[in-house]
């Protein structure tokens, strides 16, 4: 009940948010109103379909929840609060309330560089991989939901330098391409190493022998497989993304620096 308010109040923000907008005569791009709806769908098939029940069954249905909340379900949300529905999208005694909030502020500019960005995201991940980590996540609710909200809390850190959702049009620059490689890569090592251990982990919470027909060993491999997968896919977007936003950034810095020379003379 609690994650169906969770995502009735986030939708029920941004629809207002828009008709704000719309009220003052700006009109948000159609894109990125459909990244914040396919995010928020992946949201709720992560949290609301059979893939939750599955999960403390599967490692592989577990992991499948982690990768649509925080690597696909982020970014997208992300992508779709793109300035200037960020600054509409709460309330205003509730923005006002957090501007107020300067160390946290601060603490939050500080932790999105991305040189501080991507130990967070990898400490986040590794983390709660770990053994008793992951298995006190399965046992208990409370702990799966913490373990939820950080891995979503880390995506968006991690993707906040390179989407910039502060700017009212993304800069193309190609470091954005090193650092998400970066953080994709380190996290990918994860993934291999649940492919390249011969023994199940997880047995506290998962049965070492077979599980709804899929040997344990098996389940752990396509679970890592499925890791790495994800990773060299948002690895090829980002790399063709950026680089596209770079040219076009190109593009347009010498329109802009032809138009200040003015016409060329004959």
């Amino acid at each position: 009940m609690a994650i169906v308010v969770w995502l009735l109040l986030a939708e029920a923000l941004y629809v207002r948010a828009l008709r704000v907008l719309a009220g003052r005569g700006v009109r948000v791009p159609r894109g990125q109103v459909a990244c914040w709806h396919l995010g928020l769908l992946l949201q709720a098939i992560a949290l609301l379909s059979p893939l939750g029940s599955l999960a403390d069954e599967l490692l592989s249905a577990h992991m499948a929840e982690h990768l649509l909340l925080a690597d696909l379900g982020a970014p997208l949300l992300l992508a779709g609060l793109r300035n200037p529905v960020l600054a509409f999208f709460l309330p205003r005694g509730a923005l006002v309330a957090v501007a107020r909030r300067r160390r946290l502020r601060a603490a939050f500019r500080t932790l999105r560089r991305p040189l501080v960005a991507i130990p967070v995201y990898v400490a986040v991940l590794y983390g709660w991989h770990l053994t008793v980590a992951f298995e006190g996540a399965v046992r208990h609710e409370l702990v799966h939901v913490l373990q939820h909200a950080s891995f979503i809390f880390a995506g968006i850190v991690v993707w906040w330098p390179a989407l910039e959702p502060k700017r009212l049009r993304l800069r193309g620059e190609l470091w954005k391409i090193g650092h998400i490689l970066a953080a994709r890569m380190l996290g990918m090592f994860l993934g291999m190493a649940f492919v390249l251990i011969r023994e199940p982990i997880y047995t506290g919470v998962y049965d070492p022998v077979e599980r709804r027909g899929v040997g344990a060993l098996a389940d752990q491999q396509t679970a890592g497989a499925m890791m790495v997968a994800l990773d060299i896919a948002i690895m090829v977007f980002a790399l063709a993304f950026f680089f596209w936003h770079a040219a076009q950034q190109h593009d347009r810095d010498e329109a802009r620096s032809a138009a200040a020379l003015g016409p060329t003379p004959r």
